[in-house]
């Protein structure tokens, strides 16, 4: 009879398997996080991984087809659902469906997983992890300061020292404005729209030079790759270039553009030049809120090049980049990065409801700020201290052990079943395993195990436990390579393991966890 084929155990592309340590660390950064949100008066805020497909829209980043990039099924109705690509529009379907019991203006955050059907690579995964702090009912620039200011305080919060991090603010109306000034703003002129942003996206990257050929014909890279460019006008690059120069706190080369000039004369172009400069009035407006309240331009300062790919966002928009260097793929130091962003996108709610619904919002990118904090030493990344593992020694008496272990679980609870204040919990298990006592130390050193409880029959007979502290056994077999005192081994020896009474268990093992 032929043994029947066994399904092959592998995970797919794009995705990560993660163990306590990765788990732990993690956990531990969002906790802070958390509390930096809370303090600013946001609250939690759930909401499912499914939404109906047509609830996302079109908003994903750089595609330019409704819906790509989207894990999607169809239900029993043969209604299209699609795992959320990000915590911002499941959020404007919440606040939509729930507007009038909430409270407004409205604050909250959510963190969870977020799935991109994209082609996984270095450092791109289909599904990561977001924690996303959003405003809605607040239409002016306070709130988007706000979130700046609270950018730069988890940051800090993490461990990051200023000048270390910046968070960078443009407002999109900058760019909208002279699109639509230099006649590219209208529907039809999307592709090109997004090929722009691509372009100055890339201004922390490459010279004005090369920006110019992005915007431009294309460019062609030093190792023969060609990318596409926008294929605007002399002028309209001039005009898309001096958008970003800010005459009060920008760069003075104007970024090459010659002086006179100036948007075409047209009533579409009178108006996207009408929100070129709406949008500088409230960048600086936003500057003022930020320094009145002590954040720097170290901390926070206006930068026309950050554009953000995501094309609900309608106003101020901003990034919180890592300024310090870490080797790259060829071992030549590159700056870190951005680790969030966020923005104003008033007209996403507005998808729903007959009214527009200003809002805006941050979000944290959970897996590339852990891998920055782990760079900085800042993030906690050995494998978590395990359980206390009371051992099995006599299979008869399993019912003794487990009492063992209830107690040591149960020891911060009063009789009534409450907590105790101030009595922290002891993590207890017991060995539910048939091997002996050797496999037995094997196993609590592979769970990580601070003690392990003993009790053979002599030790029941004198009514009383060993307690092996594991820690001090690993540190004494290291040093018993030079130890040549017999004195001092049996000191050493006796703290890695020695007899307590078994009515004493509990108070011994705190002993042994704070010591």
């Amino acid at each position: 009879m032929s043994k029947p084929e066994l399904t092959k155990a592998r995970r797919p592309r794009g995705l990560e398997d993660r163990g306590p340590a990765a788990i732990a660390a993690e956990r531990q950064m969002l906790e802070t996080i958390r509390q930096v949100y809370e303090r600013y008066g946001f609250e939690a805020v759930e909401t499912p991984l499914l939404e109906y497909t047509e609830a996302l829209g079109k908003f994903l980043p750089d595609q330019d087809r409704p819906n790509a990039g989207v894990f999607s099924l169809q239900d029993d109705d043969e209604q299209w659902l699609s795992l959320r690509y990000d915590l911002t529009a499941p959020l404007a379907r919440y606040v939509a469906e729930n507007f009038d019991a909430l409270a407004k203006p409205y604050r909250s955050y959510r963190v969870g997983p977020v799935f991109r059907n994209e082609k996984p690579g270095p450092g791109r995964f289909r599904q990561f992890m977001q924690f996303d702090a959003d405003t809605v009912g607040a239409a002016g620039v306070t709130a988007d300061a706000e979130n700046c200011m609270m950018f730069a305080d988890a940051m800090e919060a993490l461990g990051i020292p200023r000048g270390s991090y910046v968070v960078k603010v443009n407002n999109r109306k900058v760019l909208d404005g002279v699109m639509e000034a230099i006649g590219i703003g209208r529907p039809e002129h999307a592709g090109t729209r997004l090929t722009v942003l691509r372009a100055i996206d890339k201004m922390d990257k490459f010279p004005v030079e090369e920006i110019r050929k992005l915007l431009g014909p294309g460019r062609l890279d030093e190792s023969g790759d060609f990318t596409k460019g926008a294929g605007l006008l002399e002028v309209q690059i001039n005009n898309i270039l001096l958008s970003l120069w800010d005459p009060l706190n920008g760069p003075d080369n104007r970024f090459g553009v010659p002086d006179g000039i100036e948007f075409p004369n047209s009533d579409w172009s009178r108006a996207g030049a009408i929100e070129h400069e709406l949008g500088w009035q409230d960048l600086h407006r936003l500057e003022a809120l930020v320094r009145a309240s002590g954040y720097g331009p170290d901390r926070i300062r206006i930068d026309p090049s950050v554009v953000r790919g995501l094309e609900y966002y309608t106003g101020p928009v901003y990034e919180v980049e890592l300024t310090f260097d870490i080797p790259g793929d060829d071992g030549k130091p590159m700056r870190f990065g951005s680790v969030g962003g966020g923005g104003r996108y008033d007209g996403l709610i507005g998808r729903f409801r007959a009214e527009n619904v200003p809002a805006t919002g941050i979000s944290i990118g959970v897996s590339r700020l852990a891998a920055a904090l782990a760079h900085l030493g800042k993030l906690k990344t050995e494998t978590p201290q395990g359980p206390v593992v009371v051992t099995v020694m006599d299979k008869t008496r399993i019912a003794d052990y487990q009492t063992m272990v209830s107690e040591l679980r149960n020891a911060h609870l009063d009789k009534n079943g409450h907590p105790k204040p101030g009595v922290l919990p002891i993590r207890a298990e017991l060995y539910l395993g048939d091997s002996g006592f050797k496999a037995q130390m094997k196993y609590c050193d592979r769970r990580n195990s601070p003690l392990a409880i003993i009790q053979g029959s002599d030790e029941a007979a004198k009514g009383e436990v060993l307690i092996k502290d594991l820690v001090k056994g690993a540190d004494l077999a290291q040093k018993a390579k030079t130890i040549t005192d017999r004195d001092e081994y049996q000191r050493l020896s006796a703290q890695a393991q020695y007899a307590v009474k078994r009515a004493d268990l509990v108070v011994e093992v705190r002993k042994a966890l704070k010591g």
